[in-house]
């Protein structure tokens, strides 16, 4: 354990802690700093094992300035054991996992303002839990294509297909009928009609798949 009278008189060769600076570990009323090598190692190690930057709001605390903010008496603020670590990039779950996993017994939570208090004292808890929160993960991404029951090249190219069989099918029973003897003679106009409903239908559905196509390639689906 070291003590320097301002954190500016820290040697650079007295420094194993690439991730965080002096200047963010010591007081911050007086600029005193106590370097404490076991807790220091200890943050070092939840940094790297959280991916991302940790926000010192407090690390060491000169008496005074521990007095002037109404720290606890024997807080571990002093000896330079506690960290006040910021939940503004942090989900306050996971951050408490691993800072237990990286040995920081001591874990208080104050949610209104934002940050957890870690230290390496004895294993206790305080504060209020903190709010659950919307997950920062993004969510899944649109598939590439449109789902088949959904597509509308699908659907598209159903209605085509019905259309063309149904007209081909009706040619087909006019032909039939057209040969046929006395009261089924009238029914030929009527087919005519269908027919004509059929190749509409096969219109529309190319119409749609043709569509499709060039909404998907204009949105760059492919």
């Amino acid at each position: 354990m070291s003590f320097y009278q301002h954190w500016q008189n820290v040697p650079a060769n007295a420094w194993h802690w690439p991730n965080f600076s002096p200047a963010e570990i010591a007081c911050r009323g007086t600029g005193r700093i106590q370097i404490n090598e076991d807790a220091l190692d200890r943050l070092q190690e939840l940094r790297v094992t959280l991916g991302k930057p940790l926000i010192v709001n407090s690390a060491y605390r000169s008496p005074e300035h521990n007095r002037r903010i109404g720290g606890a008496k024997a807080s571990k603020h002093l000896d330079g054991t506690a960290f006040d670590i910021s939940m503004a990039n942090h989900d306050p779950e996971t951050f408490i996992a691993a800072a237990r996993k990286a040995g920081f017994k001591g874990v208080g939570t104050y949610p209104r303002s934002n940050f957890v208090h870690i230290d390496t004292g004895p294993a206790r808890v305080w504060g209020e839990p903190f709010p659950a929160r919307v997950s920062r993960f993004a969510p899944d991404a649109a598939p590439a294509r449109e789902h088949l029951a959904d597509s509308r090249t699908m659907k598209g190219g159903g209605a085509a297909g019905v259309g063309t069989v149904g007209a081909a099918g009706v040619e087909v029973v006019r032909d039939a009928l057209a040969e046929a003897q006395g009261a089924v003679q009238p029914l030929i106009g009527h087919l005519d009609t269908l027919r004509w409903l059929f190749v509409a239908l096969a219109l529309g559905g190319i119409t749609v798949t043709i569509y499709a196509r060039l909404d998907d390639w204009k949105r760059g689906r492919r």
